[in-house]
């Protein structure tokens, strides 16, 4: 039928997104993204607008996609937080160890990046990594932590979250990202057996 999209749309947001997280958005050409979609310049651009355009859609999919599986893994912090965190962290952990995808984090990349982006495209990114902190604090008040420990913790998490992904980039093994994950788990194990105390405020 005449006008008609030839192709599926899903698989090609998937290839452009392995692309620019193998590569990084300023390492990535529309020769590159015509090689692995296999849509030509012109497909691409009617389809789914500039390079910029495009690689919004991609962070989208892939904080949609992660952040499915990771409000999955807190959907029991209310009676088993540890078990809900240590599920969080392994949804990062196997994501490191799958080999169809790239090493790293693409939201982490594109805060790194930031300076040299649209700022549409680092406002995403931005957006992206306070709506991880934002689900973690969330989980953790459902946990009976404080407000403001559930607001530190979900800070602490979403860092060192980000710094596993950083650390895969440099190799890594899997038993350092595991001790990584282990030391932060015996520090929320603490705080959530800790009695709980009043918040000062300034």
């Amino acid at each position: 039928m005449a006008g008609k999209k030839q192709f599926d749309v899903d698989i090609v947001l998937d290839a452009a997104m392995v692309q620019f997280w193998r590569a990084g958005y300023a390492d990535t050409s529309l020769d590159d993204l015509s090689r692995t979609t296999g849509l030509n310049r012109s497909s691409i651009y009617s389809s789914f607008g500039d390079k910029d355009a495009l690689y919004l859609r991609c962070l989208d999919r892939y904080a949609a996609r992660y952040g499915n599986e990771y409000d999955q893994a807190l959907s029991c912090a209310s009676e088993e937080p540890l078990q809900a965190v240590r599920a969080f962290f392994e949804v990062t952990l196997q994501r490191i160890a799958d080999p169809d995808v790239p090493d790293g984090c693409l939201i982490a990349q594109t805060a790194m990046a930031a300076p040299a982006l649209s700022p549409t495209i680092a406002a995403r990114a931005i957006e992206a990594l306070d709506s991880q902190h934002a689900r973690l604090r969330t989980a953790l008040n459902a946990a009976q932590l404080t407000e403001g420990d559930a607001d530190d913790f979900a800070v602490h998490i979403t860092a060192v979250n980000q710094s596993l992904a950083v650390m895969s980039k440099t190799r890594a093994s899997r038993k350092q990202l595991r001790t990584v994950v282990d030391i932060s788990m015996s520090a929320l194990s603490h705080a959530l057996r800790a009695p709980s105390r009043p918040r000062r405020f300034a």
